[in-house]
């Protein structure tokens, strides 16, 4: 027994016996990663501060902003922005939906659809991205200098909403709605574009009020024939003309109904 136990006791553990053994090579590739890591921090500190995320995984955001064409020989197109912008897309439409039906409590469901498919389309997007100036972080590859240009600007939205898909992954739901609430707040209370007619709007609050449909008028006409300018006035009872200018007596109307309803501060249109 004794000299069995002291066999034992003269054994070599087997990490000191071997330290070339399966557990050592850990620590270099522990150091090699965490070096990696500290490179893709480095590279995407500044975009980080731009859009008001800090990245657990920065690799994320890299992603989201590299091309196709930038992808090395054997790499997947999955590695490129296309699947974050796929995922980005829903957050956005989401988070979005949400915040129009909390901010508009007397739209239908046909006006809160118009309100989101304006914010949710790619020129929005594109905008948000420029205003973010996500334009020269796009990673492309070697594409030409005019083809880089024009690659830049027609996937910028697509960027963006990668953006949000990372920002997701990385942060969760809450990191991704304070991300799209702060740079989509603003564009939801005064959309680039009329949501309706201001025609159809002004002549359905003046049946609202009682009276009758809105008359239009020519009041001048001036500039050469191939390229005339209309003046209109919109004239309804009780209240005086608004007047708009335009390049056909159509969009002069439209012109004229415009201020007359934000002089009279209509409800159902730009604000809601």
């Amino acid at each position: 027994m004794k000299d069995e136990a002291k066999d034992i006791a003269n054994q070599p553990i087997a990490a000191e016996a071997n330290p070339e053994g399966g557990d050592a090579p850990k620590a270099p590739a522990k150091k090699k990663r965490a070096k990696a890591a500290g490179k893709a921090k480095g590279a995407t500190a500044a975009v980080e501060a731009r859009i008001g995320h800090a990245f657990a995984d920065p690799n994320l955001l890299i992603q989201a902003i590299t091309h196709v064409s930038a992808l090395k020989s054997g790499r997947k197109r999955g590695d490129s922005y296309q699947r974050l912008e796929f995922l980005g897309d829903h957050v956005l439409g989401l988070v979005v939906s949400d915040m129009l039906y909390v901010a508009f409590p007397n739209a239908d469901e046909g006006e809160l659809s118009k309100r989101l498919a304006e914010l949710v389309r790619k020129e929005s997007c594109a905008d948000v991205g420029k205003s973010l100036g996500l334009l020269d972080d796009i990673k492309l590859g070697s594409v030409g200098a005019s083809a880089d240009a024009r690659l830049r600007k027609s996937v910028l939205g697509d960027i963006c909403e990668a953006v949000i898909g990372a920002i997701y992954l990385d942060g969760g739901h809450a990191a991704a709605a304070e991300f799209v609430k702060r740079n989509w707040t603003e564009r939801m209370h005064k959309p680039r574009r009329p949501l309706r007619d201001p025609k159809t709007v002004l002549q359905e609050w003046a049946q609202g009020k009682g009276l009758p449909t809105p008359v239009y008028r020519e009041v001048e006409r001036t500039g050469p024939h191939h390229d005339p300018q209309f003046r209109v006035a919109v004239d309804l009872p009780g209240l005086a003309s608004a007047e708009g200018i335009g390049g056909s007596k159509r969009a002069a109307e439209k012109v004229a109904a415009s201020i007359m309803i934000e002089r009279e501060g209509v409800g159902g249109g730009n604000d809601g």
